[in-house]
């Protein structure tokens, strides 16, 4: 059975940092490019970071460029998503899936979310 669990999210002061862990059972990560998304409430679910299955390149939503870092350890089967100096904007349920796009079918998998709350 393929899973994915988020894990890390929780509440934070506006400027802190958290960093989420996305584990796969069932299935290699290392096979997939990696996609971090959001939602926010009463707003679309959004793409914040992507990893490429080689680890060769990384891209950020521009909301998030120079704040949030994705990575990824295979030997683990898990990939992270490093947020610092976080703000308001920031609070949403966050994802991780198996590809970077949201279109019809794709990604195959998904996490169950992780709730993260930036608030004073």
């Amino acid at each position: 059975q393929v899973q994915l669990v988020e894990s890390g999210g929780g509440l934070v002061q506006p400027g802190g940092s958290l960093r989420l862990s996305c584990t796969a059972s069932g299935l290699t990560l290392d096979t997939y490019d990696i996609g971090w998304f959001r939602q926010a409430p009463r707003k679309a679910r959004e793409g914040v970071a992507c990893i490429a299955r080689s680890n060769t390149w990384t891209n950020y939503a521009d909301s998030v460029k120079g704040r949030f870092t994705i990575s990824r350890d295979n030997a683990k089967n898990t990939v992270y998503l490093q947020m610092n100096n976080l703000t308001p904007e920031d609070t949403a349920v966050y994802y991780c899936a198996t590809d970077c796009v949201e279109i019809a079918g794709s990604p195959p998998y998904w996490g169950q979310g992780t709730q993260v709350t930036v608030s004073s």
